[in-house]
């Protein structure tokens, strides 16, 4: 099966976002969880969607090396696989491969003007020009708030939206409306926000921002042994 054939079901479909992109050009999305639960495989899911139909994804991670990000893409690549009954997988992966472009930076050497320089490297030598941007690994801390409103306006130039793997931590108290401590002197800024939430061995999506209203059964979960997203049914 080739990727014009794969029908990937768009993982927030169901949570109320009909457009192919979820979000706008500009857009910004979150994927909130605590470490381990799954906000990498959940960004990777994302860039599939895009990278199968022949959309440009960038992901910047600040935690991990170039080397890692390529073994999480070929994890849920191949659990995409084996769920989809993929027959060609090589010839799919080798397809979607030159839409993709990994970059790393040092959480201390990570910033807007940096990204900005190499991104203009790419993009006046033809090199590549992103459609969606992954970032993994930005502490949302007290001072974000500058470093996203400057993102902000670099992805309404270049027409991209962003989405961010944000870290949360148990002994943190939410907003008043539910929203992760991370998110809450920011979410305007955003669009889109999503929880992971695990719940005994399930770990449910949870919409918190966009789409429908949040639901105390949610529509979809993260399937732990494969971090592939799936039906509540």
């Amino acid at each position: 099966m080739f990727k014009k054939d794969l029908i990937l079901r768009n993982p927030l479909r169901l949570m109320g976002h009909e457009t192919e992109d979820i979000l706008p050009k500009g857009g910004f999305g979150a994927v909130l969880a605590r470490a381990g639960v799954g906000k990498t495989a959940f960004l990777v899911q994302l860039a599939f969607n895009s990278l199968l139909r022949n959309k440009n994804v960038l992901h910047i991670s600040l935690d991990d090396p170039v080397k890692k990000v390529c073994l999480w893409y070929e994890e849920v690549f191949r659990n995409i696989a084996h769920q989809y009954n993929v027959k060609q997988t090589d010839q799919l992966w080798e397809a979607i491969l030159p839409y993709r472009f990994i970059m790393t930076f040092k959480v201390e050497g990570f910033s807007v003007p940096k990204l900005e320089e190499r991104l203009t490297d790419l993009t006046e030598q033809g090199i590549f020009l992103p459609h969606m941007i992954l970032i993994d690994g930005l502490p949302f801390d007290e001072t974000v708030r500058k470093p996203l409103s400057d993102l902000k306006t670099l992805a309404i130039n270049h027409s991209m939206h962003v989405w961010f793997a944000v870290r949360i931590h148990r002994h943190e108290r939410p907003g008043p409306d539910g929203m992760p401590a991370p998110l809450l002197q920011v979410a305007d800024l955003f669009e889109v926000a999503i929880q992971l939430q695990p719940v005994g061995k399930e770990i449910h999506v949870r919409g918190l921002k966009g789409g429908t209203a949040p639901s105390d059964h949610p529509a979809l979960l993260l399937d732990p042994s494969t971090m592939l997203i799936k039906d509540k049914g």
